[in-house]
C-alpha cells in the first residue's frame, strides 16, 4: 500500500482544486468551440450561399438573354433602315418598290414585337437584380453576425487560455514540493478516474458523494494514518482527518 504522511496527503485537496479548476476551464473551452450560434450559423449561410449563387445564375442568364433580344432588335433596325434607304432612293421598278414597303412595314411589326420581348426581358432583369441584391444582403448580414460572435468568443478563449496557463504554472509550482510517490499515485488515479483526491468527511466519500458501508468505513478507519486509501465507488484517493470523522 503507498504511503505518505496525512499532512502531506492534505495537499492533495489543493491539487484536486487546481485540477478541478483546469477541467471546469477545459470544458469551458469545449462550450465556446461547439457554441451552437456558430453550427446555426454556418448552416444558414450555407443555404443562403446556395441561394445567392441560383440568383447570379438567373441574372446572368437573364443577361445573356438580354443580349440576344437586343441582337435581334439591332439586326431587324439594320434591315429596315438599308430598306427605307432603298425606297427613298426611288430606283427600281414600281412592284419592286411596293414590295419593298410591304417588307418595311413587315419589318417595323417584328422589331415592335421583338422590342416588347426585350422589354419583358429587362424587366424581368430588374427583378433578378433586386432578388440578388437581397440575397447578397442576407449572406452579408449573416457573415456579419458570424465575424460578431466568432470574435466573441475567439476573446473568451483567450481569456480561458490565460487562465489555463497561470493555473497551470501553479499546479506545477504546487506539485513539484509533493511527496513524488504520493504524486504519483495522485496522478495515476486522476488520468483513470478523473478525480484524484477527496475529502473523506463523516463518513461520506465527497468523490463520490456517497456514504461508505460500514465494513469499507471500517476498513479505511482501520488503516494506518500514513497509508493512502481510496473510494470503494469512484477510486479516488480518500483524504482524511480526525476532525471529519
Amino acid at each position: 500500500m503507498a504511503k505518505a504522511a496525512p499532512a502531506e496527503q492534505l495537499k492533495l485537496l489543493e491539487l484536486q482544486g487546481l485540477d478541478a479548476r483546469l477541467k471546469g476551464l477545459t470544458n469551458r473551452r469545449r462550450t465556446l468551440e461547439n457554441d451552437p450560434r456558430i453550427t446555426d450559423l454556418e448552416a444558414a449561410l450555407s443555404v443562403a450561399n446556395g441561394e445567392l449563387g441560383a440568383a447570379k445564375v438567373a441574372v446572368h442568364d437573364a443577361e445573356a438573354e438580354l443580349k440576344r433580344a437586343e441582337a435581334d432588335v439591332e439586326q431587324v433596325a439594320s434591315r429596315i433602315q438599308r430598306d427605307e434607304a432603298r425606297l427613298n432612293s426611288g430606283t427600281g421598278l414600281s412592284k419592286d418598290l411596293v414590295a419593298l414597303q410591304k417588307d418595311i412595314a413587315s419589318l417595323n411589326k417584328r422589331r415592335s414585337d421583338l422590342e416588347d420581348i426585350e422589354l419583358k426581358v429587362m424587366e424581368r432583369l430588374d427583378s433578378l437584380r433586386e432578388r440578388q441584391a437581397a440575397q447578397q444582403q442576407i449572406v452579408d448580414d449573416i457573415q456579419g453576425s458570424f465575424a460578431t460572435i466568432r470574435a466573441e468568443l475567439d476573446a473568451a478563449l483567450a481569456e480561458v487560455e490565460t487562465e489555463a496557463a497561470g493555473l497551470r504554472a501553479q499546479r506545477a509550482d504546487f506539485a513539484a514540493a509533493l511527496d513524488a510517490g504520493m504524486l504519483g499515485v495522485y496522478e495515476k488515479t486522476l488520468a483513470k478516474r478523473g478525480v484524484g483526491a477527496a475529502r473523506l468527511f463523516h463518513g461520506t466519500s465527497e468523490a463520490s458523494g456517497m456514504k461508505l458501508s460500514p465494513g469499507d468505513l471500517a476498513e479505511i478507519k482501520a488503516a494506518a494514518a500514513d497509508d493512502i486509501v481510496f473510494c470503494p465507488d469512484s477510486g479516488a484517493i480518500l483524504v482524511r482527518s480526525d476532525e471529519w470523522s
